[in-house]
């Protein structure tokens, strides 16, 4: 299920808190399988990030609203086996 092909809003990304999903930057790039944790506003700007974790790491990683174009959730039947 595929959450929004125009763009990633706030709204969508706090639907999305909580879950595992993988995400689709507009450059291209997919960052695959990460739960996400929480959306802030950035110390230095109006930017919102996205905060989320990665499956194997476990270290929390950030990336801005703008640039990602939508997030595919995972289905966790697939993840636990």
């Amino acid at each position: 299920m595929v959450i929004s092909m125009k763009s990633f809003t706030l709204c969508k990304a706090k639907k999305c808190v909580g879950q595992n999903v993988n995400l689709h930057l507009k450059d291209g790039a997919v960052i695959i399988n990460v739960q996400l944790k929480i959306v802030k506003k950035s110390n230095f700007g109006k930017t919102n990030l996205l905060e989320y974790v990665s499956y194997k790491n476990r270290c929390r990683k950030q990336i801005p609203l703008k640039h990602i174009m939508y997030a595919k959730k995972l289905d966790k039947n697939i993840i636990c086996t």
